[in-house]
């Protein structure tokens, strides 16, 4: 026997439950080939080798992150995101990537985001077709593009919770 009372919480909790899966979005599984990505980079690559070397555009946004599509013909700036982390997927391309040690001549570009010239002491990786990275908030980092090449990478950004 439900005592006196309960029924209504239970059809209260219930309504507010269908409510609430109502009112928000469906969640859907988003995916990528490799072949879509390089498709949507062409234009990218053509805004990236007209500027500064560097495009890209957001995908999708979520909660606490969100998906990129990047392109670089020519090295970035050294850069620390104090609240992302970065996770990149090489789609094409080569680079090497820095990381770690100290940035030289930081400079606030944006709220938890410094842009600096370089990175001393940094540790070298060797970035190709495939390789997945992933770099913590507060590391420095740069990429490093060989000239005349251009390096096509999915971003995935996670803001680091507190």
């Amino acid at each position: 026997m439900i005592r006196p009372g309960t029924q209504r919480s239970i059809l209260l909790i219930a309504a507010a439950t269908l409510f609430a899966c109502a009112s928000s979005p469906a969640q859907k599984a988003d995916h990528y080939t490799p072949q879509s990505l390089i498709e949507q980079s062409q234009s990218l690559i053509e805004k990236a080798r007209a500027t500064n070397g560097a495009a890209a555009v957001t995908l999708e946004k979520y909660g606490v992150d969100f998906t990129m599509l990047s392109v670089r013909t020519r090295d970035g700036r050294a850069e620390v995101h104090e609240k992302f982390a970065d996770i990149f997927v090489i789609v094409d391309g080569q680079a090497t990537l820095l990381s770690g040690g100290e940035m030289k001549d930081p400079a606030t570009i944006g709220p938890g985001e410094l842009h600096g010239t370089s990175i001393i002491h940094a540790t070298e990786t060797r970035l190709g077709k495939g390789d997945v990275i992933h770099i913590p908030p507060n590391t420095p980092h740069q990429l490093l593009i060989p000239k005349g090449t251009t390096l096509t990478y999915f971003v995935v950004k996670v803001k680091e919770v507190e």
